[in-house]
């Protein structure tokens, strides 16, 4: 049986995991512009015009599904055990 303890370990490393691929993501769309911009457009037959706003709405979406699924539930448990 998994214990509280558990859940809230996991959420935890599922947290810094989240959010530490959120940072490489943006990270690598502010200094690889140009480059993920241009290879995204051929790969997938979109406007290079188009492309911020989808990578604004892909960002936005992972960070607000990250804290809803893993880091706000490991601050509940976080608080509950207190």
């Amino acid at each position: 049986m998994i214990t509280l303890a558990q859940i809230t370990e996991f959420l935890g490393w599922a947290s810094i995991i989240n959010m530490g691929f959120l940072f490489v993501a943006t990270l690598s769309l502010i200094l690889m512009r140009e480059f993920v911009a241009t290879t995204h457009s051929q790969l997938f037959n979109i406007d290079k015009e188009q492309l911020p706003a989808i990578y604004f709405n892909y960002l936005a979406n992972y960070k607000t599904l990250s804290l809803i699924f893993c880091l706000v539930p490991y601050i509940s448990l976080k608080i509950m055990s207190q």
